[in-house]
């Protein structure tokens, strides 16, 4: 029986010449474009329901930029395992200064990730199912 082990996985991952060979120029719209839309609907849903004491539109804009953002990412780290290692490093040092006033601000900051995600890897479904759950 032949095992597959880590150093052959990393080997294969190292030997790819083309980065994004599985990942067309169509798909990378079709995610773009269905992470702007949920965001979208994110952002209306947040600007509806936000009952603090002061509005921040530059925050809302910041979930439809995160959602898009992230999406990007996931479509980059998913065609190679170098990348997702070297973008796993890079992000790991990032650290956020501001303090979060609102924990609800914070439910619609990984709301706007997940569905980042979920289009980044071309799940389209659950991004819409999801979204619309958590947001009606």
């Amino acid at each position: 029986m032949n095992q597959f082990t880590f150093t052959d996985l990393l080997r294969n991952s190292l030997s790819k010449s083309d980065f994004f060979g599985s990942i067309s120029f169509v798909d990378i719209l079709i995610a773009l474009i269905f992470a702007f839309g949920i965001s979208m609907f994110i952002f209306y849903i947040y600007r509806k329901t936000y009952n603090g004491p002061l509005y921040s539109h530059n925050y809302n804009v910041s979930l439809v930029l995160m959602t898009q953002i992230t999406a990007l990412v996931i479509m980059t780290i998913s065609s190679n395992l170098v990348l997702s290692l070297g973008m796993v490093g890079a992000l790991s040092i990032v650290r956020f200064r501001t303090a979060v006033k609102d924990p609800l601000d914070v439910v619609f900051m990984f709301w706007a990730i997940a569905v980042g995600i979920s289009c980044g890897a071309s799940l389209f479904m659950i991004s819409i199912i999801g979204s619309l759950f958590i947001g009606w």
